[in-house]
């Protein structure tokens, strides 16, 4: 019967610091705009796609503009 002793005031207490952030959450709005992100994952938008490098298959370290690249040359494997 002595870790009925330990282990009712370690659950209060885990209850306890679950309500505390629950509680925290709420004042902080983190549920606040709880449909927004799951449309935001279906909706296409420019903005979001990451930024792309135009490739051309100009010869050694070429772009499109005919200058050399500094990237391109440090990639390549011997």
């Amino acid at each position: 019967m002595s870790y009925l002793a330990w282990l009712v005031p370690i659950a209060l207490g885990m209850g306890l610091a679950g309500l505390a952030a629950f509680l925290w959450s709420m004042r902080n709005g983190q549920y606040d705009d709880l449909d927004g992100a799951a449309e935001r994952v279906l909706l296409q938008d420019g903005m979001d796609a990451p930024l792309r490098e135009d490739k051309f298959d100009g010869g050694a370290g070429e772009s499109r503009n005919g200058r050399a690249s500094a990237t391109s040359d440090s990639r390549r494997k011997p």
